[in-house]
């Protein structure tokens, strides 16, 4: 007869398993970095899209124009 080795959870009661699984948050920062990125890019993007706009372009060269001129 072999013995096997006993684990931890073994003579944990199963609420208390799920509990300390629950409470782990290793990569929790990593996923909360990636969401950051993702609207980071997303923002970047509509912000390209309204900056190659014609009215946003003659908006801002007017502005320029203004300011240079004071």
């Amino acid at each position: 007869m072999t013995d096997t080795p006993t684990t931890q959870h073994q003579h944990q009661p199963r609420g208390s398993r799920l509990r300390r699984r629950l409470d782990d948050d290793r990569g929790s920062a990593t996923a909360e970095y990636a969401v950051v990125i993702l609207a980071a890019v997303a923002f970047a993007g509509v912000l390209v899209a309204v900056m190659r706009s014609g009215e946003v372009q003659s908006l801002l060269t007017e502005l320029v124009r203004g300011a240079l001129s004071l």
